[in-house]
């Protein structure tokens, strides 16, 4: 059985993308919890070494719930091309270099694609929550669509701009941010968490 999260209970949100930050201080707030940023708390990002999204979201929460000695959590997502045989994938943050170039990251994408017809595409979000004591609740969803090109919209963060769920008529870019909290990868994760952890 999974262990309760009590409402007004403090909580690190392991992330140092403010954009992955202020999606999941949202979906959190309607939960009464006390979120803290791993950044305002001076955290170290810890190497994401797993092999998938749900190895490397567990290593960034039990990081940050050890150091913290708070309960935390941790997101690993990312954007996957079916032409790409799934990548960028896990490596996703790494494809925006250094500077977190995102507008490099979807034009490598577009040309690693380019003469590929194949343009289905889809995001998957690991949420995991772990304790001090090493315990730990790991959530994963995906939701597909299709790559595009050119990017569109200046919402969102990373690839939204160039995902186009499946029957939408806009990308992630291009949604407001409660129309795609409503139906984004993380956010089904989410709802996972939420009935496990908070119902």
């Amino acid at each position: 059985m999974a262990r309760r999260l009590p409402a007004g209970r403090k909580l690190v949100v392991a992330t140092h993308n403010p954009g992955k930050q202020r999606e999941i201080t949202d979906l959190l707030r309607a939960h009464g919890v006390n979120a803290v940023s791993a950044t305002v708390l001076g955290l170290p990002e810890p190497d994401e070494t797993a092999s998938d999204f749900a190895g490397n979201a567990r290593l960034k929460a039990v990081a940050a719930a050890t150091v913290s000695g708070l309960p935390a959590l941790a997101d690993d997502s990312g954007f996957c091309v079916a032409a790409l045989v799934g990548a960028p994938g896990v490596h996703s943050a790494r494809w925006a270099g250094p500077n977190k170039d995102f507008s490099r990251a979807m034009a490598r994408v577009h040309e690693l694609m380019l003469g590929n017809a194949e343009c289905r595409a889809w995001f998957v979000a690991a949420l995991c929550l772990a304790w001090p004591d090493g315990h730990t609740e790991t959530f994963v969803s995906r939701v597909d669509g299709e790559a595009v090109w050119p990017p569109r919209g200046e919402c969102g963060f990373g690839y939204d701009p160039m995902f186009l769920p499946r029957g939408g008529r806009l990308t992630f870019g291009e949604m407001d941010p409660t129309e795609k909290s409503g139906i984004s990868h993380r956010a089904l994760a989410f709802a996972q968490l939420v009935a496990a952890c908070f119902k």
